[in-house]
């Protein structure tokens, strides 16, 4: 993050493994301070040593209006102003949709999408309040294209660029940007890839992966933009991902 952007306040969601973790270190060390967001308390606290500041930590489930709320209030209570929200908490499921459990379907379809509402909704009124704020929401190409063994994933990122699209253009004229990064497969906790696993370098050599900090990388990238940019849509897949 270059000097236009100095010890900026951005939440990051789904921060205590994958993406989430891998962008909350990449952005503290950036030089912004951090409100963490996830389920697990003690997941979150794990990530704190990794860290150069400390962070706020919020715990609760995305899907929960009211735990986006916190955060946002959170920020704004310690330093006073919000900068950036990254909308990264999600679930996978590979799936025939028929075979599984309906609670499940929910969760996924609640967490991927309602988990990205709810976390833009409450931070709009304050960034155009202010007048500047950048939104970056984690979606996948599975959300630009539909993939046969996703069906239920796919559905919920292919609504989740409807959305980021659509509120883009709402946008227009406030200062505030939005825009989607757009993974193929990241070797991480949501494919069922242990941080420590050796083949993840193996993979990546090969291109057929790409490691979570390659995510986190884009992400300052589409935020380090002057003012007058906005990356709607930042896709990336390894070299020899066959979509």
């Amino acid at each position: 993050m270059d000097d236009r952007t100095p010890q900026q306040i951005a939440i990051v969601t789904g921060a205590s493994s994958g993406i989430g973790r891998a962008c909350a270190v990449a952005m503290d060390a950036a030089g912004m301070r951090l409100v963490i967001v996830g389920r697990d308390r003690g997941r979150l606290a794990a990530v704190v040593p990794a860290l150069a500041h400390e962070p706020v930590i919020v715990a609760g489930d995305v899907a929960d209006p009211d735990t986006m709320a916190r955060a946002r209030d959170a920020a704004l209570e310690r330093w006073g102003r919000l900068d950036v929200l990254l909308a990264n908490a999600g679930l996978y499921l590979p799936d025939k949709g028929w075979e599984v459990p309906a609670a499940r379907i929910d969760e996924i379809v609640r967490t991927n999408v309602l988990g990205v509402m709810h976390g833009v909704h409450a931070v709009i009124p304050t960034f155009i309040d202010q007048g500047s704020g950048d939104i970056v929401v984690t979606s996948s190409v599975s959300g630009h294209q539909v993939i046969p063994w996703e069906p239920i994933y796919s559905s919920t990122k292919h609504a989740i660029q409807a959305f980021v699209h659509g509120t883009r253009q709402q946008l227009v004229g406030t200062g505030v940007r939005l825009g989607a990064v757009a993974p193929g497969i990241v070797l991480n906790e949501l494919w069922g890839v242990n941080s420590q696993d050796r083949t993840i370098d193996e993979e990546v050599a090969a291109g057929r992966g790409m490691r979570s900090e390659d995510v986190a990388e884009a992400v300052l990238f589409m935020l380090g933009q002057p003012r007058h940019i906005t990356i709607r849509d930042l896709v990336m897949v390894p070299t020899n991902q066959q979509i």
